[in-house]
């Protein structure tokens, strides 16, 4: 196995092979392409999104499944009539849709959430009573927070040492126990050997929980190969942003846990009994779901799979050494890394300016070049912190910031040259 499927579970040789002799396809289009934004002076110019990470804008396949099933929109799942049964016949299409792209299991649950906070909030309600959650420190908000009885582990200095101390601090733990991880950092974009902790965390044994919101637009992702026992994403990252998410996985704890929304479609009767619905996905989509948001996560999934991994593994590797060599040539601007400059990452880039907050960058890409870019902690305040060699700097603190710039579908050569050329400009006055 390679390096980058022991970090992410890339495309395997074969598949490969298999997508090489489909030959090129073009990229998917994105939403928003042509989209010009005011600079100051009130000159328009072509916006360079750089901002993915946050939220990737709309894939043209994306927007044209979802006026497709407007017309016939109805309800799902109790409806008799002839649009309530396509509706749900979609709903139940776009579970499978979703199964296939992330590799799932027969027998995984894939449940509709509304983006990945909710699906590991929701997990978090689920787990038996004694159970333990390990986390790194390195995580965003939504897989640090949600647990009831957690160990926090420091930021690990290297790859080996995230599998040691996650070894060690499963291996001290009695009764149910859950691994957290991200399969992508959003801060870096460095990949998380979920492979090498999927397997310590079945030794002892524990359950592992990958967060994949920052992977699955950049990368292959195969649950079953890497052997995870669950994965949560969201669509508004997936260019599917309809707001929904998808939580997946094992069902028994699942189907054993109080059900996430109670109402309508999670009970199977109400008398003096309440009789939940021991199927995971009812019991956990209780109410009319968000159809047409899981309609867009699947036409995402389906555009991105037909196009072909290796294509859109290779553009993004082009364009972001390319802005990391850019960025390496301003003096002045310094790049964030937890494990070194040459580890594999995702398109993602966090940096710091010599004598600029972040929100000074920030707004100065957008007022004078139109360029989108985020600045803060990124949900990820103390992961941010430990980077920037700082235990200080509260929630509002600017100076404990950083700038990220990412990448995804859409972006060009020149959005990426732009960002270079304006930081250059900036740290020149």
């Amino acid at each position: 196995m390679s390096t980058l499927s022991i970090f992410s579970g890339n495309v395997p040789v074969q598949a490969q092979a298999q997508e090489q002799q489909r030959g090129h396809r073009p990229l998917p289009a994105v939403l928003g392409a042509d989209l010009e934004v005011p600079v100051k002076g009130g000159k328009l110019v072509p916006y360079a999104n750089l901002d993915y990470a946050a939220s990737a804008p709309c894939l043209e396949p994306v927007s044209a499944a979802v006026n497709a099933a407007l017309p016939a929109y109805s309800s799902v799942h109790r409806g008799a009539g002839y649009a309530s049964q396509l509706t749900t016949q979609r709903y139940e299409q776009a579970r499978h849709t979703v199964r296939a792209f992330v590799g799932a299991r027969p027998d995984d649950a894939v449940i509709f959430t509304r983006n990945t906070t909710d699906s590991t909030n929701l997990l978090a309600r689920c787990l038996p009573e004694d159970a333990t959650v390990v986390v790194f420190d390195t995580e965003h908000h939504a897989s640090l927070l949600p647990w009831a009885n957690v160990v926090r582990l420091a930021p690990p200095a290297f790859p080996g040492e995230a599998v040691r101390a996650a070894d060690e601090a499963l291996s001290g733990i009695e009764g149910p126990k859950l691994l957290v991880v991200t399969a992508a950092s959003n801060v870096t974009g460095e990949l998380w050997p979920i492979a090498a902790l999927a397997h310590i965390a079945h030794r002892n044994g524990a359950r592992i929980l990958v967060d994949a919101a920052q992977l699955v637009p950049h990368r292959r992702l195969n649950l079953t190969a890497l052997d995870l026992d669950y994965v949560a994403f969201s669509g508004h990252k997936l260019y599917a942003p309809f707001g929904a998410g998808v939580l997946i996985g094992r069902r028994d704890w699942l189907s054993a846990g109080e059900p996430y929304l109670k109402g309508g479609g999670a009970v199977r009767a109400v008398a003096d009994e309440i009789e939940w619905h021991e199927d995971a996905e009812p019991r956990h989509e209780a109410g009319t779901p968000n159809v047409l948001g899981a309609v867009a996560i699947a036409a995402a999934c389906d555009a991105l799979s037909a196009t072909g991994w290796t294509e859109l593994v290779h553009e993004e590797e082009r364009l972001i050494a390319r802005l990391r060599t850019g960025l390496a040539s301003v003096e002045g601007v310094h790049e964030l890394s937890l494990w070194g400059p040459e580890h594999p990452r995702v398109g993602i880039v966090s940096f710091v300016v010599d004598g600029f907050t972040a929100r000074e960058v920030a707004e100065a890409l957008s007022g004078e070049y139109g360029i989108g870019v985020r600045d803060g902690k990124f949900c990820a305040h103390p992961f941010v912190r430990h980077l920037l060699g700082t235990s200080d700097g509260g929630c509002e603190d600017p100076t404990a910031s950083a700038v990220r710039a990412s990448i995804g579908l859409g972006t060009t050569e020149e959005h990426v040259d732009r960002l270079v050329e304006a930081l250059r400009e900036l740290l020149s006055r």
